[in-house]
């Protein structure tokens, strides 16, 4: 009795918790210098090493302050974090995921990704070489297409890409709060109320955050690694696309993302109650 009175206790409680959450992670952002899209011009880094981290959402609190007077916040229209929709492409019998599973070097992902809140939308190419860097090349397109142009179809050509060969895949929706370094060139995302769907079904990651440093080196000091270390979080290789489709797709080979799979249940369920 004692423990079934604890657990309704908690599941009242809960969504008491998770609103004063919510609001003091609006409150953490308010402290942050804003910059605009503009201003952010010199670190696109559309060339660049990647590292990820993925935690629970409470680390935030913790996270957050510390980062105040070495970062600044990207702010649109007022707002402090922004929504993503993203539609992924690959072939039919899915090679670009089978490349990323398999450990391929030099490989591609094809997207459409819609940035919501500041009315942009491109179609994009994120190519992984032999060397662990990123490189990222986009075109504007007025939306998310559902057939590609005659623009794009070039953009495509002339990354050694066979638009004909390809094919919608997953949908992906995220918000994203993005920090900028003020002295060094790097940038921090931090994604979270991630869902994925595809043929009418729905996965959600509750509780995540995908974190993405993106740096022009991978070497040098980082205050927010600094953080990682500090709360026993450690880097974790993670594609949205991949993951994805891992959970939605059932007729395709995942074994090798097993573990990833199991660490994002385990971080989703470590709730504050």
């Amino acid at each position: 009795k004692y423990i079934n009175l604890k657990l309704k206790k908690s599941l009242i409680l809960r969504p008491f918790k998770i609103v004063r959450k919510i609001l003091s992670i609006e409150s953490l952002l308010k402290k942050f210098k804003p910059i605009t899209l503009s201003e952010m011009d010199d670190v696109k880094l559309l060339n660049r090493t990647d590292t990820k981290f993925v935690f629970n959402d409470s680390h935030l609190a913790d996270i957050l302050p510390p980062l105040v007077k070495e970062y600044q916040i990207l702010e649109i229209d007022n707002k402090r974090s922004a929504r993503y929709q993203t539609l992924y492409f690959d072939t039919s019998d899915y090679q670009l995921y089978k490349f990323h599973h398999n450990g391929k070097k030099n490989r591609n992902k094809v997207r459409l990704r819609e940035y919501t809140d500041s009315n942009l939308c491109f179609l994009e190419v994120k190519f992984k070489n032999n060397k662990g860097r990123t490189i990222k090349s986009r075109i504007k397109v007025d939306q998310i297409e559902g057939e590609f142009s005659e623009e794009s179809k070039v953009f495509l050509k002339e990354h050694n890409i066979e638009e004909s060969e390809l094919e919608a895949k997953l949908w992906n929706n995220f918000n994203r709060i993005t920090l900028v370094n003020t002295t060094a060139k790097e940038r921090l995302t931090l994604d979270f109320n991630l869902s994925f769907s595809k043929d009418g079904k729905l996965y959600e990651l509750k509780n995540i955050i995908i974190a993405e440093l993106k740096r022009d080196k991978s070497s040098g000091t980082s205050q927010f690694i600094s953080l990682m270390r500090k709360h026993h979080i450690s880097n974790t290789r993670i594609s949205k696309y991949c993951t994805g489709t891992a959970l939605l797709e059932s007729n395709i080979k995942y074994n090798l993302f097993k573990e990833k799979l199991r660490k994002l249940k385990k971080i989703s369920n470590e709730h504050l109650l």
